[in-house]
């Protein structure tokens, strides 16, 4: 591991981004045009120590989830990415999709403009990318899992405790969904062989996934109208929108409600609630707030 040299690139690149293009204020005190370290800190999950550590070329040594975060954070292109890994002494990760892949930037751009409303970035197999902190407020972050299990869709057929943020009479709906997307996406995948064996698992393991599988509905989701149970707001009613990437591999999620509404005014208490554990027990789980999955 070249560790000055990682802590000269993470610099050089920290100093290149503007405050502006991750949606923060650039203020009258800011000495420095790109990013403070702090900054760079908050938006790739990780503690401001741990990232000055890295700049000054500590022996703190990075794991692949911390590189993928960084990479994100720091708007680096694949090229820059893959030197990030490579002075880190990690595996490249396959570019193009999967939890350490790199964020499409046209739906990074987007979502860093989407300050007042819960967003995130997934893949076409439900794996959640990058998220902005009201949709963790609002979603839960997500488990720090690899592997098939890193997929919503694989959890909501084999996790039941996956399926409690949303009513159970609202379940059979989100299954239909699910499963009419996952139709979809195999196609377009053509001969995948991730994709095959998690929908082998998933026949072999859930009844439901099987009928619905042979059912041979599909539908890749646009628009969807959603209420969402959150442990101190109770049921939130919002409308769901999707933008797709050029290939469809990845997509921005996004959730809205109209003015007026209680689902509106739910919002405006879930961005001073933020990510505040407000429940008494563990069976929260899913709701409570986790620290970034890996912090290296």
């Amino acid at each position: 591991m070249n560790l000055p040299e990682l802590a000269a690139f993470l610099k050089t690149r920290r100093a290149r981004v503007r405050p502006a293009d991750v949606g923060l204020p650039t203020g009258p005190r800011r000495r420095v045009p790109g990013l403070r370290r702090e900054e760079v800190a908050q938006l790739a999950g990780l503690s401001a120590d741990y990232y000055t550590e890295l700049e000054r070329g500590k022996s703190a040594q990075p794991s692949a989830q911390t590189l993928a975060a960084l990479a994100r954070a720091l708007r680096l292109g694949g090229d820059e990415r893959d030197h990030l890994y490579h002075l880190a002494d990690r595996p490249v990760p396959p570019a193009g999709h999967g939890p350490a892949g790199q964020v499409q930037p046209a739906l990074l751009g987007v979502l860093d403009r989407l300050t007042t409303t819960p967003a995130q970035v997934i893949t076409d197999l439900h794996e959640v990318l990058v998220q902005n902190e009201l949709a963790a407020a609002l979603l839960g972050r997500p488990p720090a899992v690899r592997g098939p299990a890193a997929s919503f869709v694989y959890r909501w057929f084999t996790d039941p405790s996956s399926r409690a943020i949303y009513p159970v009479e609202d379940h059979p709906h989100h299954s239909r969904v699910f499963v009419s997307d996952l139709q979809a996406v195999a196609a377009k995948r053509g001969r995948d062989a991730g994709v095959a064996r998690m929908v082998a698992v998933l026949r072999e393991r859930n009844e439901e996934f099987a009928r619905l599988w042979d059912a041979h509905e599909v539908g890749m989701r646009r628009t969807d109208h959603k209420r969402i149970v959150h442990p101190s707001l109770g049921v939130i009613e919002l409308d769901c929108h999707n933008l797709f990437s050029e290939d469809g591999r990845q997509r921005l999620l996004w959730f809205a409600a109209p003015p007026g509404t209680r689902g509106a005014e739910q919002l405006e208490l879930l961005s001073v609630i933020g990510t505040q554990d407000m429940t008494p027990g563990e069976d929260s789980a899913p709701f409570r707030t986790r620290s970034s999955p890996d912090h290296g």
